[in-house]
């Protein structure tokens, strides 16, 4: 007897656009295709939007169920990871705009310190630096965050991010540069 290997999902080795077609016709499989190829890189995205991994998967889920309505709207005109890319930063723009005000950190009251043997102080050091950097993306407007979030963590190039944005490469570009720059002083410290 032979032992049946698990066959790759319908359409996984199909190209976006095709799938984003058969999607379109109401083929639920492809877009579950289309589901699996991108949440993990729009998850990363919206994560570093909103910082915090709950409002993240909800951002992503309603980015793509905005698209599974919005698919027959979908001309192609840019591929479908750059639409769904879109749909998600304004997503996430959307939920920081309706977030309530954070709590100044003078109201929190102060956690009780562990027991110095049990926390190493490299491992204390570098959950400090990680927070130092999520603060210091939080403080960057939307659109220098944005960008850096597509240019550095996902590795995008300036054009589709210009096309993300609905901004120009030039705009992309002067957005890096000042938060490449915001970031380099908040974390000098850490260097």
């Amino acid at each position: 007897m032979t032992e049946r290997s698990a066959s790759p999902q319908p359409g996984g080795d199909l190209p976006d656009r095709l799938l984003a077609v058969r999607a379109a016709e109401g083929d639920e499989d492809s877009f579950a295709v289309l589901v699996q190829r991108h949440s993990q890189s729009l998850l990363t995205l919206a994560r570093g939007m909103l910082g915090n991994p709950q409002d993240a998967e909800e951002a992503v889920q309603d980015a793509f169920l905005s698209a599974w309505r919005r698919l027959p709207e979908y001309r192609h005109a840019a591929e479908f990871r750059t639409w769904m890319y879109r749909i998600t930063v304004n997503r996430c723009l959307t939920m920081r705009r309706r977030r309530p005000p954070p709590v100044p950190l003078s109201t929190v009251a102060e956690p009780a310190t562990a027991d110095a043997w049990t926390q190493p102080a490299r491992s204390a050091e570098q959950d400090a630096a990680t927070a130092a950097l999520s603060h210091a993306l939080a403080e960057l407007d939307a659109g220098q965050r944005v960008c850096w979030i597509l240019r550095e963590l996902q590795g995008m190039p300036y054009k589709e991010i210009a096309h993300v944005t609905r901004t120009s490469e030039q705009t992309v570009r002067g957005r890096l540069f000042r938060a490449r720059r915001s970031l380099q002083e908040a974390m000098g410290p850490w260097r």
